[in-house]
Parts: C-alpha cells; sequence; structure tokens
C-alpha cells in the first residue's frame, strides 16, 4: 500500500514534465523550427499572396506537412533546396492534398503536381533541377489560374550579393 502510494506521488510529479516533454516533440512535427514569411505568384490573373512557412533544414523539410489536418487557404510552406537539384517529394503523414510547384533558382515554376493523394509513398518528381518547392492546397493553384511558367517572389529567388 505504501509502495503504490509512493509511486503515484512519484507519477503525478512526473506528469508535468512528462507533458512539457510531449508538447516540445509536436512542436517540431508542427514546424516549430520554420520562419513565417511570404511569397508572392505573379501569373496573368494577377498577384497571388501566401504566408508560408520557409524551412531550410534537412529535419525541417523531412517533416514539411506532416500531421497537419488543415491549412489555411493562403497558407504554404516553401522548401529551400539550396542549389539546383532534381527534387523528389512524397505524402508520406501526410493528410490533406496538396499542390506543389517545384520552383528554379530564378523563381520560375517549372512543374506543378495538383492534388497531391494523401499519405500516399509515390514519388512525386521535379523533372528538372529546381532549387525550391512550395506546397499549397489542393486545388488552390487551379482556382487562383497558377501555372508553370508563372514567378513565385521570395528572398530566396533575389540575386544574392557577394
Amino acid at each position: 500500500m505504501i509502495i503504490s502510494r509512493i509511486m503515484m506521488i512519484m507519477a503525478l510529479g512526473l506528469a508535468p514534465m512528462m507533458a512539457a516533454s510531449c508538447a516540445q516533440d509536436l512542436g517540431g512535427v508542427f514546424g516549430a523550427g520554420a520562419s513565417e514569411e511570404v511569397a508572392v505568384i505573379e501569373t496573368e490573373t494577377g498577384n497571388h499572396t501566401f504566408e508560408i512557412e520557409f524551412v531550410d533544414t534537412d529535419e525541417e523539410r523531412r517533416l514539411g506537412l506532416m500531421h497537419r489536418t488543415e491549412l489555411a487557404a493562403n497558407a504554404g510552406m516553401l522548401f529551400d533546396f539550396g542549389e539546383p537539384q532534381p527534387v523528389s517529394m512524397w505524402m508520406k503523414n501526410t493528410l490533406i492534398p496538396l499542390d506543389m510547384a517545384f520552383i528554379d533558382e530564378q523563381g520560375v515554376i517549372k512543374r506543378i503536381a495538383a492534388n497531391t493523394t494523401p499519405l500516399s509513398l509515390e514519388s512525386i518528381l521535379s523533372g528538372s533541377p529546381v532549387v525550391a518547392v512550395l506546397e499549397v492546397n489542393g486545388g488552390i493553384f487551379e482556382k487562383l489560374g497558377i501555372e508553370e511558367g508563372d514567378t513565385v517572389r521570395h528572398p530566396m529567388f533575389e540575386p544574392q550579393d557577394h
């Protein structure tokens, strides 16, 4: 009886620490390291602004939009891959359909993968070397008239002074 009371007291004492630990783990899943910024896509139908999470580390890119159950209509995630390269994405643990824009170093959309399938393990290829991928809600590019060849404006696509 005394031992079970001691164990219960210990468990109750550890509960706040365990809850804090779980919250920190969930923070990583939901993009705690991503910075919030704006990207503008210039199209024939006008400019379209997205509030984006900018991710540029391997861990942030690995987690992406996994485990999200919703995404605001004008929200997205911009993945920075640093140097032009062939890129492969997938929808593992991604619960909502997404549109993906594969973007070159000048900010030009080279390929769009529309309404990708949630939870799919199928590779979604860039088709050519790109430096970034913008993910937004599935169907939004078609709704806004965003097409391959349109330009994304964001500081990562601006010429860098050396």
